[in-house]
């Protein structure tokens, strides 16, 4: 894929930016550029809005390269371009003005920290929401809402609160500058909230494949699965880079590249983390390739192939975890200095490690 390759020449660049964004808290512009010129918060939005109409498997790569080059970089547009996708769920005439803007990106909250009571217009929200990654640069917030009426919570079937999502501009939003953590500092994931805002009713959507007003197949595809991957290749990127670090340290200190030494215990550590890892990933990418098989051909997926998906999703993160605990003391001082890439990257992966989604057990239906 031509997008890689030009990723990949770059690479260096923009991971000399990383250092830049750490210290800043937020993208550079270098790299704000390069998203922008190379419409990556658009992975998945269709040509005719501007964007590059991926397929997952392509947006995946992408996503991987992004993280092991940066975990904020890769991290963000990870967010922003899953954020993005969410055009093929909106009233196609207020997207057609949303994504009129060349730098337009989605972020916010899955989680219902929001009220929404129904008026005659519309709605009526006030609500705080936590960790919208990109905040400095999000022209829309989207967000979750419990539905009420009169003043009372809407049940839905199972007489559980009726949940919808929504979005605001920016101009709506008040973003809480509370972003504080030991990696991925350049994501600024910020919280927003809104107050008392009156909205009308086409700002509400359902991200469900049943809602979906375009064809393309992304927004047929389940999205707890889509978040699960993608989540997982930021990790794994990020995991890669670690391994090629770690690489360069063990080379100077242990000697493992000569035939002597190799059997030396963090030599092997590191070989079977490498190995595992591989496998893993090939692994996850079958599954991810023929579910989107099926989508094509048959317009649905095998629930086994989801299952199975969300299981090697949490399966490679919990390793990846594991092999970088083992081999980050063997790593020396320089692991431990903030100011080196490898503990840049130890952080932004152990920060990643806490979004609830590939921590949570998958659940049989």
């Amino acid at each position: 894929m031509k997008l890689l390759q030009e990723l990949k020449k770059i690479a260096g660049e923009l991971r000399e930016e990383g250092d830049k964004a750490e210290l800043t808290g937020v993208l550079t512009d270098k790299q704000l550029t390069y998203i922008y010129a190379n419409r990556l918060f658009n992975l998945f939005v269709p040509e005719s809005l501007g964007g590059l109409n991926l397929s997952l498997i392509e947006a995946l790569r992408v996503e991987q390269l992004l993280a092991e080059i940066d975990g904020s970089l890769g991290w963000t547009v990870t967010l922003c371009s899953g954020a993005n996708m969410f055009v093929g769920f909106l009233d196609q005439d207020i997207a057609q003005v949303l994504f009129n803007d060349s730098k337009v990106c989605f972020g916010g909250s899955g989680r219902p920290s929001g009220r929404a009571e129904i008026t005659p217009e519309g709605y009526l929200i006030s609500g705080k929401w936590q960790f919208a990654t990109g905040a400095p640069h999000n022209t829309v917030f989207t967000a979750n809402c419990e539905i009420y009426q009169n003043g009372r919570p809407v049940l839905n079937e199972v007489k559980e609160p009726t949940v919808s999502s929504f979005f605001f501009l920016r101009e709506e939003v008040v973003i809480i500058h509370e972003w504080d953590t030991m990696g991925l500092k350049a994501t600024a994931s910020h919280s927003f909230e809104v107050n008392r805002l009156h909205v009308n009713k086409h700002r509400a959507f359902k991200i469900d494949p049943e809602y979906t007003v375009l064809k393309n197949p992304i927004f047929r595809y389940p999205f707890q699965q889509f978040a699960e991957v993608t989540l997982c290749v930021n990790s794994l990127g990020m995991t890669m880079r670690f391994l090629d670090l770690c690489n360069q340290i063990f080379d100077e200190r242990y000697k493992c590249t000569a035939t002597d030494f190799r059997e030396l215990l963090p030599c092997r550590y590191l070989s079977n983390a490498k190995r595992e890892m591989e496998h893993l990933q090939y692994h996850l990418y079958n599954l991810v390739e023929t579910s989107w098989g099926q989508l094509n051909d048959t317009n649905s997926i095998n629930p086994f192939i989801l299952k199975e998906i969300s299981v090697s999703s949490r399966q490679l993160v919990q390793k990846a975890q594991q092999w970088i605990s083992l081999l980050y003391p063997y790593c020396g001082m320089k692991a431990a200095k903030p100011s080196e890439e490898i503990n840049r990257v130890w952080r932004n992966l152990f920060t990643a490690s806490q979004h609830s989604l590939l921590i949570t057990p998958v659940v049989d239906n």
